[in-house]
């Protein structure tokens, strides 16, 4: 657990890692708080006026009985399980339990379409599935494609029907809970996320036991010290999600700390705000999309009063606008954090520590050797522009890619991994993103990330969201490009492109302002929140 120091520099340096020889994520965020207390582990609300309480008492006894049914099924250490199922009860069950079985988790967002889903599950191999109504009804198209897939469950009904389909509860309910988890390694394999497939066909990121002690040290900072004051965290994210499973559900099981539950189909900041204040949330996190939703809905106050205690937020830049919102709306400074799927919340802020600088995304996390490197993956001094790396072997680093060894040695340079990520680091140790690789704009021999224009956009009160793109240009190699959401009560006009265009020149640079402004109803986005660039340069170059 990490300790706060007098200052950064002395909680880094007084920070060690242990890491036990063996260690199974089951038995730490769920056994280990089962010792008949009746102690709180999870609260399920369906936004119809209830919620149910569940501790982790029965997260055991369901988690150990619903690992027996898996093994009954021909699921066994090393198998892979896919869970194609929003935030809920059984999610967590299925995840603990998988663990537990030394079986691997395959996490599958609910808003895949068929084609993302047979690819995932045929490149993962899974072995079983634990899904829900909706999701059977898109399992059932791409069935005869999946033959490694043997057993799905459903969790409505009590009953199912066909070949290789169970009902979840009843599954459960037929087992006598005596279960023994598989005393895994820490190195053993236990969780495949597949990333957002931004930059091409989407990859299984291979995830260690140690994944959720790597985490640890991310989490905590970026709230603060979590968890001190924590009564209850939450997120939006949904768990298929490294944000949502790894820096929100398992990381607060492991303290003992409850999570509330809950599935927005979409989300809606007033019933984020009101779940929020209805139950009390100490601790929360809201990716950059879901902030900016919030602060365009106007004051927060009025579905308060909050326990708000700590937000964290991580994803895209959050930027200046952000920060002093949260500040003045909220009075929270919101830590921003950084990561990736194959290697999480590597760096971060920390009002407890050290005031945020914005445009930066903080400083790297104690345990994590974060450098700015060259091609060949050798340190770049400071000031200069280079990839974001982490140096090798890392707690929270992926194992591999699944089945893609090229994929994986291509990923790294000398002793570090590449992130896939432009930055530099300042003189006092902050770092600072640039942006993707082929994000960052190369404008008439200026080199622009796309953050700060958008967030200096963002400053504007006709704007709601922003995306920038750099476009070809034969004079400047590139011109900058931004797609503009705007708010209720503006239309788009050649008077509102010459105003934002001033806005840019006067609140960052003369060289950063958009030469091409397009109004559009919605960004494309990844499932977690992100902006694909990629896809609005293709929407350009179609035009």
């Amino acid at each position: 657990m990490l300790h706060p120091g007098a200052d950064y520099e002395q909680t880094a340096q007084s920070f060690s890692w242990t890491i036990p020889e063996r260690y199974n994520i089951g038995v730490d965020a769920c056994d280990k708080w089962a010792d008949g207390s009746g102690r709180l582990a999870l609260i399920v609300d369906t936004l119809d006026g209830t919620a149910q309480r569940y501790t982790f008492d029965q997260l055991k006894d369901w988690s150990d009985r619903f690992a027996q049914a898996l093994r009954s099924r021909g699921v066994d250490r090393g198998d892979r399980v896919g869970i194609l199922l929003p935030q809920s009860l059984e999610t967590a069950i299925a995840h603990l339990a998988i663990y537990k079985l030394g079986a691997i988790a395959v996490p599958l967002f609910t808003l895949f379409g068929t084609e993302a889903l047979q690819y995932r599950l045929s490149n993962s191999g899974a072995r079983a599935l634990v899904t829900h109504r909706e999701g059977l009804d898109k399992i059932a198209a791409i069935r005869g494609e999946l033959p490694e897939l043997a057993s799905i469950f459903t969790i409505e009904g009590d009953e199912a029907s066909g070949p290789g389909l169970h009902a979840f509860w009843q599954a459960i309910e037929g087992q006598d809970g005596v279960f023994t988890p598989v005393d895994t390694l820490a190195e053993d394999p236990a969780l495949i996320i597949y990333t957002s497939g931004t930059t091409g066909k989407p990859k299984g990121a291979l995830h260690a036991h140690r994944v959720l002690l790597g985490h640890l040290p991310g989490v905590e900072i970026s709230h603060n010290f979590f968890p001190d004051r924590a009564a209850l965290m939450w997120t939006p994210a949904d768990w298929a999600w490294i944000g949502g499973l790894l820096d929100v559900l398992m990381p607060s099981l492991h303290h003992g700390i409850p999570v509330l539950s809950c599935r927005l189909p979409k989300f809606d900041a007033d019933t984020a705000l009101a779940l929020m204040a209805r139950h009390g949330v100490t601790h929360v996190f809201l990716p950059p999309t879901a902030l900016k939703l919030l602060r365009a809905a106007g004051d927060p106050a009025r579905h308060g009063p909050y326990a708000l205690v700590s937000i964290a937020s991580g994803g895209e830049t959050l930027g200046k606008e952000l920060v002093e919102w949260g500040r003045d709306k909220l009075g929270l400074t919101i830590n921003e954090f950084y990561g990736q799927t194959e290697c999480n919340m590597i760096v971060s802020s920390c009002a407890a520590l050290f005031e945020p600088r914005i445009g930066a995304i903080g400083k790297p996390v104690p345990g994590h050797e974060v450098q700015i490197v060259d091609d060949a993956g050798e340190t770049l001094p400071d000031s200069v522009e280079g990839h974001i790396a982490v140096r090798r072997p890392d707690p929270v680093m992926f194992l591999e890619y699944w089945w893609n060894p090229r994929a994986t040695a291509d990923s790294f340079a000398g002793h570090f991994l590449l992130t896939g990520d432009r930055g530099m680091r300042d003189a006092d140790g902050y770092i600072w993103f640039m942006g993707r690789g082929d994000d960052v704009i190369t404008t008439a021999g200026y080199r622009v990330g796309p953050g700060p224009i958008e967030d200096c956009l963002l400053g504007h009160p006709a704007v709601r969201m922003a995306a920038v793109i750099g476009v070809p240009d034969t004079e400047r190699t590139e011109i900058i490009k931004a797609c503009i959401v705007l708010n209720d009560g503006y239309g788009g006009s050649p008077e509102l492109v010459a105003e934002l265009q001033e806005h840019v020149r006067h609140k960052a640079a003369a060289h950063e302002y958009p030469r091409l402004v397009e109004f559009m109803d919605s960004l494309p986005m990844t499932t977690t929140g992100k902006v694909i660039r990629k896809e609005l340069r293709r929407m350009h170059e179609e035009r």
